[in-house]
């Protein structure tokens, strides 16, 4: 059975067990401390982040885009990266931009600054990193509506890698309560039918410990 190094809020982590079940891949779950930067797990990937994946071929995997595209291959009744090559990349550049340029621009100044600084006791949140966050949270919520505005899912018709990428970091601010969905109805309607995915609804069961979701979290409904 394949193995998965991870952290519950995620959001990388959260993409890859997404792609799991959409797979219909089951996995055992490590949660890892990345902090305590353990020899054991640097050795498995030495830049010392998650997720990393070891399958049933004694491969270990790292980065987030290469172990999606991975089991997208290996296994391909459904594609999560289908279509021309445009389409591809177009699937690909929305990866980019929640993978990389929402995790810069939000998650490490909200999700990061509200959990990681706790479990790796460095003090109370910054506010003005939360401050900062909260303010480009508002850009890509417009942009997310601007696109299911003009098409079904995030990159087109069907529900990509681009789906998953951008609803695994909403997934970790929506557990905090930090988005106001009233403000964004497109994009609520869009997220509420990532959670009526049965791939999706393993990631709203995720308690963690001393941190409550919020009461709406698990509801696809909300």
């Amino acid at each position: 059975m394949p193995h998965l190094h991870h952290l519950w809020l995620s959001p990388h982590s959260r993409a890859v067990r997404t792609v799991l079940s959409e797979k219909g891949i089951e996995a055992n779950l490590t949660v890892e401390p990345t902090w305590q930067r353990r020899p054991e797990f640097l050795a498995l990937n030495p830049a010392g982040d998650v997720p990393v994946l070891q399958d049933d071929e004694g491969n270990v995997l790292s980065d987030t885009m290469a172990i999606c595209e991975y089991l997208d291959e290996m296994h391909p009744a459904s594609r999560l990266l289908p279509g021309t090559p445009a389409e591809r990349a177009e699937v690909r550049r929305l990866c980019a931009w929640f993978l990389q340029k929402f995790q810069f621009e939000v998650t490490r100044h909200t999700v990061e600054e509200k959990v990681m600084k706790r479990y790796m006791e460095l003090g109370q949140a910054n506010p003005d990193a939360l401050r900062a966050g909260f303010h480009n949270l508002t850009y890509h919520m417009d942009y997310i509506c601007y696109l299911v505005d003009r098409r079904f899912w995030l990159a087109g018709e069907t529900f990509t890698l681009a789906d998953i990428a951008a609803a695994a970091q909403i997934s970790c601010l929506d557990y905090l309560g930090d988005i106001r969905w009233e403000d964004y109805p497109s994009a609520k309607a869009w997220y509420a039918r990532v959670k009526s995915r049965p791939s999706f609804r393993p990631l709203l069961q995720d308690r963690i410990g001393g941190l409550k979701p919020a009461d709406h979290y698990h509801d696809p409904d909300f």
